[in-house]
C-alpha cells in the first residue's frame, strides 16, 4: 500500500520535510540544502527512467565517494532499482565476474575508473549501459516530481559482494526493511543525530560507511562532508574546516592520523565522537587516541555485510573497561556464540557467533545452497570465532575460515591461495594475516617450493600483482620445508601464525 511506503528512497523526502534549508551534502565546491538533495534525488530518478532503467534493475557503481555517489544511492532506491556497489580496487576481472553473477544491466562510473570499466564490460557484454559520473548533470532530468512508483519494504534494495572466504565472492542481498532496521540500530546505539557534522572518507562501496554512516545521516537530517579519499592530508584539514563532529575509519586510518604531522597542527576539538571498526584497534593506540584527543568518545562497531552490517557495538564509556571486545549486540540483533551443537558456550570458550535479526539478507544471490548452509539451524551464521565474558561482551578471536581483515579490507585466504598456485613451481601455500603495525593484518604466504625447482618472495608477488587486486597481494612471503598438519591432513594455521608472527614484526 502507497499510504505505508518506507523505503531507502523515501528518506531525503522526509528529511526535506523536517530540514529543508539545513546543508545536507558537502562535496568540494558541491552543497545541497535537504530540499536540493530531495529534488535532485528526484531528477536523478527520473533520469534513470528516461535511459530505460525500471524496477528490479542491478545498477552497479564503480567509483571513488562524491555527491553523484551518494544522489545515485537514494535515486535508484526511489524507481525501486537495485544498487550493486563494487570496491574499485578489483581488476577488470574480477569486476566483470560481479557484473556477470549480479546481472547488472548498468554500470556507473567515474572518469579515473571508466578504463577498467571498459575491460570488465568487454569481458561482460550484457551490461547495456554505462552512465558517467562524471557528467552527472546529463543524467539529471528535469523533472524533480518523485516518481510515482510503489516500491515494497521488502523489495530488494541492494545486492552486496562480500569477500567471503572462497575464492569466489558471494552476493548478499539486502532488502530496503532489512537496511532501514540497521539504520534504527545505527542510531540508538551509534548515536548518529541530526546535530552531527559527519565526514565520509571511507569507500561508500563498503557497507560501513554507506549504511552505517550515510543512510542514517540522512535519515536523522545530520551534515554530511564527503571526501574521496581517508588519507590524513585530506582528513585532517576538512575536520578542521568544517568542523567535523563525528568521523569513523579503521583503525590503520586512525594510525595514519595519529602519525602524520598534521594531527598536531590543525584544529580537532569539534571531534567529539569517534567510531572504528573492521579490524581490532590495538589498545596501546586506543588510549593514545583518548589521550591525544580528550573530548572524543569512540565505538567499536562489530558486524558484516550480511546483517546490513552492524551488529554489535561497544559504547564510549567501555572502551577501556572491556578493551579488544566488539560489544554486546544492537537493539535489533540477537546474537549467540554457540558451539557445533548450536548450544551456547560457556563464558570464555571459545565458539561461533550466530544472529537473528529483521537486518539480515534475505540469502546470496543465485547461491541458495550457501544461503541454505549460512542459516543452518535457524541462526545466521558468521563464519567469526569469539569468546563471551559473564557480562556478555563478545570478543573476536579468530575467523572460522581464515579471513584476513587488512588495513580494513577483507581478503579471502583462499583466493590468494588459488593464486599462488597457479605458479608450477609451487607444491603447497598457506596465506595467513600476521600482525602489522600499518595494516593491522598483513596478508603473508608460506610457501612450499616443489623439490628442484627455485622460487623467490618477488616473483611470486608479481606474478598475484598480475592476477589479484593490490590489497590481496601479500606483503610477506615465507618459504618452508612443510606446512604443519593435523592427522586429518588439515593445514594448521593457527601455528603458522604463531610460527611467523615474530619474524614478521622483525621484519618492521
Amino acid at each position: 500500500m502507497k499510504a505505508r511506503q518506507h523505503t531507502i528512497g523515501d528518506l531525503p523526502r522526509r528529511t526535506a520535510g523536517r530540514y529543508p534549508d539545513k546543508l545536507a551534502i558537502c562535496f568540494g565546491d558541491t552543497r545541497w540544502t535537504y530540499r536540493e538533495l530531495d529534488a535532485i534525488c528526484s531528477r536523478f530518478a527520473n533520469g534513470l527512467i528516461e535511459r530505460g532503467l525500471a524496477a528490479g534493475d542491478r545498477v552497479a557503481i564503480l567509483s571513488r565517494n562524491s555527491h553523484a555517489f551518494a544522489a545515485l544511492r537514494f535515486a535508484l532506491a526511489r524507481i525501486g532499482g537495485v544498487l550493486v556497489p563494487i570496491n574499485f580496487m578489483l581488476n577488470a576481472h574480477e569486476i566483470a565476474y560481479i557484473l556477470r553473477s549480479s546481472g547488472a544491466v548498468a554500470l556507473a562510473v567515474s572518469d579515473e575508473f571508466l578504463e577498467t570499466a571498459t575491460r570488465a564490460i568487454a569481458l561482460d557484454t550484457r551490461v547495456s549501459q554505462t552512465l558517467r559520473l562524471s557528467q552527472f548533470d546529463s543524467l539529471l532530468s528535469g523533472n524533480a516530481v518523485p516518481p510515482d512508483l510503489p516500491v515494497a519494504s521488502d523489495a530488494l534494495a541492494q545486492i552486496v559482494y562480500t569477500s567471503g572466504t572462497e575464492s569466489v565472492p558471494k552476493g548478499a542481498m539486502l532488502t530496503h526493511d532489512a537496511v532501514l532496521w540497521q539504520y534504527v540500530s545505527c542510531i540508538v546505539d551509534a548515536a548518529i543525530d541530526a546535530s552531527d557534522v559527519i565526514l565520509h572518507a571511507l569507500p561508500m562501496y563498503h557497507c560501513a560507511q554507506l549504511d552505517v554512516f550515510l543512510g542514517p545521516a540522512v535519515y536523522q537530517g545530520a551534515t554530511n562532508v564527503i571526501a574521496s579519499v581517508p588519507t590524513p592530508d585530506i582528513v585532517l584539514p576538512l575536520i578542521a574546516e568544517h568542523r567535523i563532529t563525528s568521523f569513523f575509519a579503521p583503525p590503520t586510518v586512525w594510525i595514519g592520523l595519529l602519525r602524520s604531522p598534521l594531527f598536531d597542527r590543525l584544529d580537532h576539538s569539534s571531534l567529539t565522537k569517534g567510531y572504528y571498526g573492521a579490524s581490532i584497534m590495538p589498545v596501546e593506540v586506543l588510549r593514545e587516541i583518548l589521550r591525544r584527543v580528550p573530548q572524543l568518545r569512540l565505538w567499536n562497531l562489530y558486524g558484516q555485510t550480511e546483517i546490513a552490517p552492524l551488529a554489535t557495538v561497544l559504547g564510549p564509556d567501555e572502551q577501556l573497561r572491556k578493551a579488544g571486545s566488539c560489544g554486546r549486540p544492537t537493539i535489533n540483533v540477537e546474537t549467540r556464540v554457540v558451539d557445533d551443537q548450536m548450544q551456547d558456550v560457556q563464558p570464555r570458550e571459545v565458539g561461533e557467533i550466530v544472529h537473528r535479526s529483521p537486518q539480515l539478507l534475505t540469502g546470496y544471490y543465485d547461491a541458495p545452497d550457501k544461503t541454505a548452509s549460512a542459516f543452518e539451524g535457524g541462526w545466521f551464521h558468521s563464519g567469526d570465532l569469539a569468546t563471551v565474558d559473564d557480562d556478555g561482551y563478545i570478543t573476536v578471536v579468530d575467523r572460522k575460515k581464515d579471513m584476513i581483515k587488512s588495513g580494513g579490507e577483507n581478503v579471502a585466504s583462499r583466493e590468494v591461495e588459488e593464486a599462488i598456485y597457479r605458479l608450477p613451481q609451487v607444491s603447497e601455500v598457506a596465506v595467513i594475516g600476521l600482525p602489522d603495525p600499518k595494516w593491522i593484518e598483513a596478508v603473508s604466504a608460506v610457501v612450499v617450493v616443489k623439490p628442484g625447482q627455485a622460487l623467490d618472495a618477488a616473483a611470486l608477488i608479481t606474478h598475484c600483482q598480475e592476477h589479484l587486486a593490490g590489497f590481496k597481494v601479500p606483503k610477506q612471503v615465507f618459504f618452508c620445508e612443510a606446512l604443519p598438519k593435523n592427522p586429518s591432513g588439515k593445514i594448521l594455521k593457527r601455528e603458522l601464525r604463531q610460527q611467523y608472527q615474530s619474524a614478521a614484526s622483525q621484519a618492521h
